[in-house]
């Protein structure tokens, strides 16, 4: 299946593609707030694509704060499970391997620049 638009965050970003659980761990063990893009189908939900074309946006808005990586699609099911987050597509932040949060589906701007802000000053446990 091709995905133009989210593939073009693997190749033109240089998001990692996370395709098991030991990909997923050692990238959430990494330093600092992170991002996984779970995509969902995207000729099934047309949101997917717009989530694609904003998430870029969004890093480069947010100056860096949080890295991203997209969620493989056979490996979906089994990160909706890790991350307890069912709807798609969405945006999952993460600390220190722990779930702050995410935004499903496609938001207004101002939803994101309220949103992100208060997933990124969220403390984890141990912090």
């Amino acid at each position: 299946m091709t995905r133009p638009l989210i593939d073009r965050l693997t190749t033109e970003f240089g998001y990692p593609v996370l395709s098991n659980e030991h990909d997923m761990a050692e990238f959430l063990s990494r330093d600092g707030h992170h991002c996984l893009f779970i995509t969902g189908d995207p000729v099934r939900n047309l949101e997917t694509n717009d989530v694609a074309v904003i998430l870029p946006e969004l890093k480069m808005t947010f100056q860096g704060a949080f890295d991203c990586a997209v969620i493989a699609p056979e490996f979906e099911d089994k990160a909706k499970e890790m991350t307890e987050v069912y709807k798609t597509p969405a945006l999952v932040f993460t600390r220190k391997g722990q779930v702050l949060g995410s935004i499903p589906k496609v938001r207004d701007w101002d939803e994101y620049m309220g949103r992100i802000p208060q997933l990124l000053a969220l403390q984890t446990e141990g912090a």
